[in-house]
């Protein structure tokens, strides 16, 4: 899990880093980074299938909590996690869980969330990416119309 974490936050970067000279590299480290997620995403689901924890489902207010929260760092994350475990009230005074759960369901939860809206994210980022490639062409297809742009 740590592994996959790592290699879509790295590749990531590393596509960013790539960007300058070579959108295919970009958008290939890309989607390198979506499918890493992904991969993290089924750990999370098996993590929490041989535990015998809930999944919750789209529909559970506290997934609604933690995107409207917009955690920015580990710790909002955590105290999120505190607030779910003590059965916090939403917005609208209604209790965020109907049933106890575990700091571990929780925070598998939690991370299951936040890869969505990783994911989420990526899936519209290779989307400008490849529209963008499609339509400008890479590096070198730019530099190849510029030198014989001058030539003319």
């Amino acid at each position: 899990m740590v592994q996959a974490a790592r290699s879509g936050v790295q590749n990531i970067a590393e596509g960013s880093q790539a960007s300058g000279t070579s959108k295919k590299m970009e958008l290939k480290l890309t989607n390198v980074a979506r499918a890493s997620l992904e991969e993290l995403r089924l750990d999370y689901e098996d993590f929490l299938r041989q535990r015998g924890l809930a999944q919750w489902p789209r529909e559970d207010s506290r997934r609604a909590e933690l995107i409207a929260r917009r955690p920015d760092s580990a710790e909002a994350v955590a105290m999120w996690a505190r607030d779910a475990r003590c059965g916090q009230h939403g917005r609208h005074g209604e209790s965020t869980s109907s049933t106890p759960s575990t700091y571990a369901e929780i925070s598998a939860n939690g991370a299951l969330v936040l890869i969505a809206v990783a994911c989420s994210l990526l899936d519209r980022q290779i989307a400008s990416l490849e529209k963008a490639f499609l339509e400008e062409g890479g590096f070198t297809e730019r530099l190849y119309r510029a030198r014989r742009g001058r030539k003319t």
